[in-house]
C-alpha cells in the first residue's frame, strides 16, 4: 500500500469515526489515488485534481463536482501532514447542487395516496404501502429509517420507535402519537396472518425483505394515479418529511409556542446533527407566513 493510500485510509477512518459514511467518496479517493500513482504523482495537486474529475464523459457538471469535492476534503486534510499539497479550488465546474422545492401535502393530499396504495394487490403489499406512507407523514421520518426498522424496534404498548443507526451513525427514539401507535398495531396483526419468517416490520410479502426502490416504485405510480404527479409537479416521498416539519411550525405558531425554543427538539426528534438542518427543511407556505406575519405583528405592537 502506498503512502497515498494510508493516508487515504486513514482521512476516511478519522471522518467515519464522526459519524460520516463517505461511502460514495470513499470509492472516489480510491480511483483517485490510483489516477495519481498511474500519472506518476505522489501528492494532490489542482490540475490533477480537476482533470480527475471531469474524467467521466456526457455527465452532468453536478457530477464533476461532487468528485472534485472528495478530493478537497481530503486535500484540506493531507495538507496538514504534507505541506506541498494543493487544495483544488471550490467552484470549478460552477455546479451548485440547487435544493428543490418540496411539495407540501396536505391532509386530503396524504388520505388519497393512502386511500389509493389500499387498492394495491396483494392485499400485504396494499397494507404495507397504505401504513408505511401515513407512518413518514405522521412522524417525518427518513424512508430508509422506516424501511429498515424491525419489529424489536417497534414498540407498540409505549408508542416508540427506536431508530438505529441512522444517518451519521446516530440511534434515537422516536415518540408517536396513539393514532400512529393504533394504525401500526392494526398492520401488525394483518402482516402477521401472511409474513411471520421476517425480522423486518414493513415487509413487501411472505419472509421478504421491502426494498426502498419498491416503495419508490409504488409511491411514482399511485402519485401519477390520484393526479398528484404531473409533467411540472413532481411529490418525493422525502416531501413527506419536509411536510411534517413545516406542519409542526404552523401548529407551534397556532398554539402560541416558542418557535426558537422549539426547533432544537425537532431537530433532535428528526435525527438532524444540528437545528441548521432543520431549518433546510422548513418551506414557506402561505399558512406560515400568515402565522409568522400575525406574531410579529402582535410582538411589534402592529403600528403604521
Amino acid at each position: 500500500m502506498t503512502n497515498l493510500s494510508i493516508h487515504v485510509q486513514d482521512y476516511l477512518r478519522l471522518r467515519r469515526s464522526l459519524g460520516f459514511k463517505l461511502e460514495t467518496p470513499g470509492r472516489f479517493l480510491d480511483q483517485f489515488v490510483a489516477y495519481l500513482e498511474a500519472s506518476g504523482a505522489d501528492t494532490v495537486t489542482a490540475e490533477l485534481a480537476i482533470a480527475w474529475a471531469r474524467l467521466p464523459e456526457d455527465v452532468q457538471s453536478i457530477h464533476w463536482a461532487h468528485r472534485l469535492g472528495a478530493v478537497r476534503g481530503f486535500a484540506m486534510y493531507l495538507k496538514t501532514i504534507d505541506p506541498v499539497t494543493e487544495i483544488p479550488p471550490r467552484d470549478v465546474f460552477g455546479a451548485r447542487q440547487l435544493r428543490p422545492v418540496p411539495y407540501l401535502w396536505s391532509n386530503a393530499d396524504i388520505g388519497r395516496l393512502m386511500e389509493a396504495s389500499h387498492q394495491l394487490r396483494p392485499a400485504l403489499w396494499a397494507a404495507t404501502c397504505e401504513t408505511l406512507f401515513g407512518f413518514l407523514a405522521s412522524t417525518g421520518m427518513r424512508i430508509g429509517e422506516a424501511v429498515g426498522l424491525e419489529r424489536s424496534d417497534v414498540d407498540l404498548v409505549e408508542g416508540v420507535v427506536t431508530i438505529r443507526d441512522g444517518k451519521f451513525g446516530r440511534s434515537r427514539i422516536v415518540p408517536l402519537h396513539e393514532t400512529t401507535t393504533a394504525a401500526l398495531a392494526a398492520y401488525a396483526v394483518q402482516r402477521e396472518e401472511f409474513s411471520q419468517g421476517s425480522r423486518a416490520f414493513f415487509v413487501p410479502s411472505k419472509a421478504t425483505v421491502l426494498a426502498t426502490g419498491s416503495v419508490q416504485a409504488a409511491f411514482n405510480r399511485l402519485t401519477t394515479q390520484i393526479g398528484l404527479r404531473t409533467e411540472s409537479v413532481r411529490p418525493r416521498i422525502h416531501d413527506l418529511r419536509h411536510t411534517f416539519a413545516v406542519r409542526t411550525l404552523i401548529e407551534w405558531l397556532r398554539a402560541g409556542i416558542d418557535v426558537g425554543a422549539g426547533i432544537p427538539a425537532l431537530s433532535t426528534y428528526l435525527g438532524h446533527v444540528n437545528p441548521a438542518g432543520t431549518y433546510w427543511y422548513l418551506q414557506a407556505s402561505p399558512e406560515l407566513m400568515e402565522l409568522a406575519a400575525i406574531r410579529l405583528d402582535g410582538r411589534f405592537g402592529g403600528g403604521q
